[in-house]
């Protein structure tokens, strides 16, 4: 398994209490939706490795895990700061127009509502405390448009493009 299989699902923050539970960050909209969980990649280096989960408690984005044969304090200090991934296919599928992973819309098309010009092509999503934004390359300079309904407004996945309505100026701003 490598991490192009996989989503980044979080990381282990700390530790918690004496018997090897850890702090979890889940990444994840919906953290309630991992409560059946029952392994988990770590990333080591450029490896991932399986645990297995003893038990999870969700507590919103921050929960707290016991792994298998993790018992002590010292032994959690080997796995604090690994980040968490699952398998790609254990995501729940997307199947209407307006939803989406950021991972799977790079590489897709911006095509601008309006008109239907093609824009460029997603390189990134940059995810950030108070807005996510997405970037492509625009004549030769790299455009960051803000990730909300109002500007993303539907996506083919069959195309490969994502339409967007983006604000009267927006690219203006970037060719200056």
């Amino acid at each position: 398994m490598t991490t192009e299989d996989c989503y980044f699902l979080g990381k282990i923050t700390q530790t918690h209490g004496l018997k090897g539970e850890v702090i979890l960050w889940l990444d994840v909209d919906e953290p309630d939706l991992y409560a059946e969980m029952d392994s988990v990649f770590l990333k080591f280096g450029k490896e991932l490795v399986p645990y297995f989960i003893e038990n999870i408690q969700i507590r919103g984005k921050k929960s707290i895990a016991k792994f298998e044969d993790i018992d002590t304090i010292e032994q959690t200090e080997s796995i604090i700061n690994k980040e968490l991934f699952l398998p790609l296919d254990t995501l729940p599928e997307l199947d209407d127009q307006t939803s989406f992973y950021y991972h799977e819309i790079i590489g897709f098309e911006l095509k601008s509502e309006n008109d239907g010009e093609i824009l460029g092509t997603v390189s990134s999503v940059y995810e950030g405390s108070g807005q996510d934004l997405l970037a492509f390359e625009f004549k030769g300079k790299e455009v960051l448009v803000p990730i909300s309904d109002d500007i993303v407004k539907t996506i083919d996945r069959e195309k490969k493009q994502l339409s967007v309505d983006l604000p009267d100026g927006l690219i203006d701003l970037y060719m200056e």
